[in-house]
């Protein structure tokens, strides 16, 4: 199942709300958040969780390595601690061609 995207508009989203964005449940939220130390949402006074963009884009990250790509949890970690920056091409780079894809199939459709 493919991430939903979403544009970030708010300054803060709820657990909730990153779990909907993904298609996954908040338990995986709250897993993910513990096993990567670069989620690192902010808590109010009852402890409610909230993400911000650059959560979000971690998440998307994430996401990608884990559930597209089918890697480890700890591959992934190794991953973004040792070669971030390709990571971050890499996701980019997919982002972009399911982009041309998707204009792609709507000239089709439209032929």
């Amino acid at each position: 199942m493919a991430s939903k995207e979403q544009k970030v508009e708010k300054l803060f989203y709820s657990i909730g709300e990153i779990a909907d964005m993904f298609g996954v449940n908040t338990s995986l939220i709250r897993y993910w958040e513990k096993e990567f130390d670069i989620i690192k949402p902010r808590k109010n006074k009852k402890g409610n969780r909230f993400f911000t963009a650059e959560d979000i884009e971690n998440f998307h990250l994430i996401y990608n390595l884990v559930k597209e790509r089918g890697m480890t949890l700890k591959g992934a970690k190794k991953k973004l601690k040792e070669n971030r920056e390709d990571a971050v091409n890499n996701f980019e780079m997919v982002k972009k061609l399911k982009a041309v894809r998707e204009m792609l199939i709507e000239i089709k459709e439209g032929l």
